[in-house]
């Protein structure tokens, strides 16, 4: 029989205690850490269907888009309603709020799940990838900002993100936009010829979006294009240099005026943060203001800030180690004596919230059991038997330690025991 494998793009992640999987396992820590971060900043979680209406994307994302143009899985279902799954988080996040009528409240949202667009996989980049996200919903422009590049410094710094440096700037109002997008068009009309397929549809449909070119020509004509910081106002240059003074201790932030971002809805304050051990393709995590979205979509006028974080990329630039919690293995010798075995270890799991307890569950000789141990990476195996459950004990058998020799605890002094682990 043919063997059935995943489909392109598509990845397997399972957490082992070994290190099988180095990048599953640090996706799952990952994700534990950034939520420990979006609750030390109290944020609240949302959990939005993976699947939408395809307008939804289109009329956020923008047609103009490489997302909405290439990449969306969409499919008809069974009434012929065009359905997508989501390429990204903000959408869902606004149509949620809107139909739920929470469009006149601020929030701070946090969501975390897996996102899907047909793109070509590469280093830390697949057609189905985990993505976190916040939105900040209902404050206007400044604050909402310095908490967004706060959040970033304390993601780096609990991570050890190697070097990480954050990009910046701001897009101004309409009317700015409006003026530097003309200015941008007078300047590359009579070079059209030097522009690549992609590039010209952008000077024709989104001017703008051609600061994010990837074709060498164009990054070297744009050199010296117009700068969108002649046509900032003063209050949206002084943000960025208000951020970039405020967090100089904390991180590497960096103004750079040919910064977009991909997406259409984003207005004002963007920002990125990119990592040099990724390659060419550096951005880990992204995003920006997007005060028109909510009317857009049909809901009310509600400003809004937000952030994409690309979970396997970050994964491959983390170089945290998970060393603030102890595993043991529980092991049990005799059949017999399973019942009583099982009750004391799920009474021990309580007694130490850093203590994880992992009972073998397959067959097997007392020496395999603790060949099993040591390969899932286990500080201690706690040894149960017939003998040990007639004197209410257990054998205590360092796994990791050069002092080895074993030692047999009352129940009393095993509770003591793990009480003192860290």
């Amino acid at each position: 029989m043919e063997k059935i494998n995943s489909l392109t793009g598509m990845t397997d992640l399972i957490e082992t205690k070994a290190d099988e999987d180095v990048l599953a396992n640090k996706v799952f820590q990952t994700e534990k850490i950034l939520k420990e971060i979006f609750t030390n900043y109290a944020m609240s979680e949302i959990r939005t269907p993976a699947l939408e209406n395809t307008n939804l994307f289109k009329r956020s994302v923008g047609d103009t888009s490489d997302i909405v143009n290439k990449e969306l899985y969409t499919f008809s279902d069974k009434n012929d309603k065009s359905i997508t799954l989501r390429p990204e988080g903000t959408a869902s996040v606004m149509r949620s709020i809107i139909e739920k009528k929470l469009d006149g409240e601020t929030h701070k949202l946090w969501y975390l799940g897996p996102m899907w667009r047909y793109e070509r996989p590469q280093k830390g980049r697949y057609r189905q990838f985990n993505q976190a996200g916040i939105e900040i919903l209902g404050y206007p422009e400044g604050a909402p900002e310095f908490e967004m590049i706060s959040l970033i410094c304390e993601l780096n710094r609990k991570l050890q993100i190697r070097k990480p440096l954050i990009k910046i700037n701001h897009l101004g109002d309409s009317s700015t936009k409006k003026l530097f997008c003309k200015a941008l068009v007078d300047y590359l009309t009579p070079m059209k010829s030097n522009l690549d397929e992609k590039d010209l549809l952008r000077l024709d449909s989104n001017p703008l979006r051609i600061l994010d070119s990837k074709n060498p020509n164009t990054i070297e004509i744009l050199k010296k294009a117009p700068s969108i910081s002649d046509y900032l106002q003063d209050n949206s240059k002084e943000l960025l240099k208000s951020i970039q003074e405020l967090f100089s201790d904390k991180c590497e932030i960096q103004i750079d005026f040919n910064l977009v971002r991909g997406l259409d809805y984003y207005t004002g304050f963007v920002f990125e943060a990119i990592s040099e051990d990724l390659g060419a393709q550096d951005a880990y995590l992204g995003g920006g203001r997007y005060d028109n979205l909510s009317a857009q979509l049909g809901g009310k006028d509600l400003p809004a800030i937000g952030m994409a974080i690309g979970i396997e990329r970050l994964a491959l630039i983390s170089y945290q180690e998970n060393k603030n919690r102890t595993l043991i293995s529980f092991i049990i010798i005799s059949s017999n004596s399973e019942a009583k075995a099982y009750k004391i270890s799920h009474e021990l799991r309580s007694i130490n919230k850093n203590i994880d307890i992992d009972v073998q569950l397959s067959q097997g000789s007392l020496k395999s059991k603790l060949r099993r141990a040591n390969k899932n990476g286990a500080a201690y195996a706690f040894i149960v038997g017939d003998d040990e459950i007639e004197s209410e004990t257990v054998i205590i058998k360092p796994l990791n330690k050069e002092d080895s020799d074993q030692s047999t605890m009352n129940l009393n002094e095993i509770e003591n025991f793990i009480k003192n682990l860290s």
